[in-house]
């Protein structure tokens, strides 16, 4: 009874919207190569599954290498900064100016200096997702008890073991809700770096580059198929949310007990 009480609110919120949706088209509020009614989406995901689901399985891969690179990268990052007064006021403005750097401009550089392939489209990822990370991470670890961090050093406690037994864990449930919203900021990055033409980042598959070549205006009768492939990378980031929720409340329960953002999934 619990799984069905939540999971009714969101489907009959889903219900609704599709309703209003298919009420909409079909009253010719807007033409069906911009917007498709919902039952050409669902003809043309049920025609196409074998396409879109082979294509899903490249953006995956993509998302979840990227995000470990991004957590690896973040987390790191967010150590030093903390351990590190000098290096936070050195490091952390160019970490935030990094978020306003247009993908465009910084694609045709990585295949300069990487060549085609799928580690353009990766470093795309990171450069989106990182800093999530950094930030809720750095807040964790300025977060711990102080009263701790006096009973360590009582204790003679060198810097590292305050760091491993006090702060790392500390900083875990913001790491872990960082890691979360990068995942789903990931998705959006894993579709930039895929609807970049060919010239870009050479991507040839995965979600994005269906959904950008459908919406292409020589092939605006794919116009269902690019809105199946929107839905299905719309269901793939709400599931990698809540899946990496369920990971959060097992490494850290207290997270979810206290009303963290674990508590939601």
């Amino acid at each position: 009874m619990t799984t069905v009480r939540r999971l009714l609110p969101p489907l009959l919120l889903a219900a609704v919207v599709i309703g209003l949706w298919e009420i909409y088209v079909d009253a010719g509020g807007a033409s069906s190569f911009v917007l498709p009614a919902p039952h050409s989406v669902a003809a043309a995901l049920w025609g196409n599954a074998g396409l879109i689901a082979g294509n899903l399985a490249v953006t995956a891969e993509e998302v979840a290498l990227g995000l470990l690179l991004a957590l690896v990268l973040g987390f790191a990052l967010a150590v030093a900064i903390h351990l590190s007064p000098t290096l936070r006021r050195a490091v952390y403005p160019w970490a935030v100016g990094s978020q306003a750097v247009p993908i465009a401009v910084v694609a045709p550089l990585l295949v300069y200096w990487l060549g085609f392939g799928v580690l353009p489209k990766l470093l795309v990822i990171v450069l989106i997702c990182f800093f999530p990370v950094v930030v809720t991470t750095v807040d964790g670890l300025a977060a711990v008890d102080p009263d701790q961090l006096k009973l360590l050093r009582t204790l003679d406690a060198t810097r590292w073991q305050s760091l491993r037994f006090a702060e790392l864990p500390a900083a875990l449930p913001a790491a872990l809700s960082g890691a979360r919203i990068a995942l789903a900021v990931g998705v959006i990055g894993a579709y930039i770096a895929e609807s970049q033409t060919p010239t870009y980042v050479g991507s040839n598959s995965g979600l994005g580059y269906e959904i950008n070549s459908d919406l292409n205006l020589s092939a605006l009768t794919q116009t269902p198929r690019a809105w199946a492939a929107t839905v299905v990378l719309f269901a793939f980031a709400i599931a990698c949310f809540y899946a990496l929720g369920l990971v959060q409340r097992r490494i850290a329960p207290w997270a979810a007990r206290s009303g963290g953002v674990g508590a939601a999934a």
